[in-house]
Parts: structure tokens; sequence; C-alpha cells
């Protein structure tokens, strides 16, 4: 089984088709496709989204695969596991989401375009429509609904002034690597710091990424008209 017909097979998907073919890109599946600059709520969206899902799915399935080595197709094949699988995903996933956007709108506000009401405003609504997309999947669990709701609480309280440029804002997506991950505890103690490291290290292109393409001007005036309507 090549590594398309695997993923196919085993691997759903976080999203919609788009997202999915946005990570393929990621991993060498699929044809390359032109990335949109960040220069609206919808584009910031779609960022959030797909990067977290980039970082949740790799880092999951690179930890899974590295603790079970052959094993690792087998994996997809046994109910039980699959359904640990599903559920550390998606809260993995909603911890990437969190990370993610704090960072974003902390260098948003660096850029001198935006006051912090206008951040206060943006990356809530943003983070709103991207778990608004997702809705509340069956498969995530019944602790994915107020895994949700502390994420929402942790952007609405967040201080946007903060002057950082390095990874000390992705705190909780390592934390939910290491917590939700379905490996046994005695292996787990033993990967701690190799864990949480390996997911930090993903984000670093991610932030190189956020920053090539984030177009503050536009995503500003974008903003400021938004406002002028409301």
């Amino acid at each position: 089984m090549n590594a398309r017909e695997f993923v196919k097979t085993y691997v759903n998907p976080l999203f919609t088709r788009d997202y999915w073919e946005m990570l393929g890109d990621y991993v060498g599946i699929g044809r390359k496709r032109k990335i949109r600059p960040i220069a609206d709520q919808d584009s910031l969206a779609e960022f959030i989204a797909s990067r977290a899902s980039h970082v949740a799915q790799a880092s999951l399935y690179g930890y899974l695969r590295t603790r079970s080595g052959t094993r690792f197709p087998t994996l997809f094949e046994n109910p039980d596991i699959l359904a640990s699988i599903n559920i550390a995903k998606w809260h993995i996933w909603l911890a990437c989401v969190s990370d993610l956007s704090v960072f974003t709108g902390q260098c948003m506000y660096q850029s001198g375009l935006f006051d912090e009401q206008a951040i206060a405003d943006l990356v809530p609504q943003a983070v709103q429509q991207v778990l608004d997309e997702t809705g509340e999947p069956e498969e995530a669990g019944k602790d994915f609904a107020a895994s949700r709701q502390r994420i929402v609480q942790r952007i609405a309280n967040c201080d946007w002034t903060l002057e950082r440029d390095d990874d000390t804002v992705f705190s909780q997506s390592p934390e939910a690597l290491f917590y939700w991950s379905p490996i046994a505890d005695e292996l787990k103690q033993r990967d701690e710091t190799i864990v949480k490291n390996s997911i930090r290290f993903r984000w670093i292109e991610v932030r190189r990424s956020l920053r090539k393409l984030l177009d503050c001007k536009t995503l500003a005036e974008a903003t400021r008209q938004g406002q002028a309507l409301t």
C-alpha cells in the first residue's frame, strides 16, 4: 500500500476536502498549489485551520508511527485504537488552533497596523468561524465541547500586546500531544521531552509561513471596513 492509498483508507480528514488537500501539500500527497495571502477573515480562518490540521496530524501520526514501527498501519484496523486516535487527533487539533491563533494575533499587533481592540475582534471571530465549520464531531469524544470552550476563553482573555517572537506561545499543543496520544503511560513517560519538542519543531515552519503570508496592511484595511459597516 503506497502513501496515497494509506491516507485515503485509514486517515480521516479533519475538515473539508480543501483542508485535506492543504495537508497533502505538506506531506507530499497531491499536487502543489498556491497558498493565498492572509488578507481577510476567511483567509485567516483557513490558515489557522489548515496549519493546525497539519501540525496536529503530523505530530500525532509521527509519534504513533515511531512507537509502533511496522505495526503502524494495523493500528487503524483496531476499532478501539482507532477511536482513541480520533479523539486524540481532535483534541490536539484544538490545542494547535489555540496556540496558532494567539501567535497570529500577537504578530498582527507587532506590525503596528492594528490596535488591540481590532485584534480582539478579528481573531476570536476567525477562531469561531473555524470552530463553527468543524462543529462537534461525534468521533471527537465527550470532552471535546469543554475543550473547545476553553479555547474560546483563552482567545477572549488573551493579551495581544505581549511581544513574543518565539515558541513560548505554543504551550498547549505540546501538552495536548503528550496527554492525548494513545500510548501506554510507562512508554510515554520516557518520551515526554522528545514528544513535546517534536511538535514545537513543527511550528517553526508554520511561524515562517505566517510571517510570509500575513498581509497586515490589507487585513487591517479589511478589518476597518468591516467595523465601519457594523
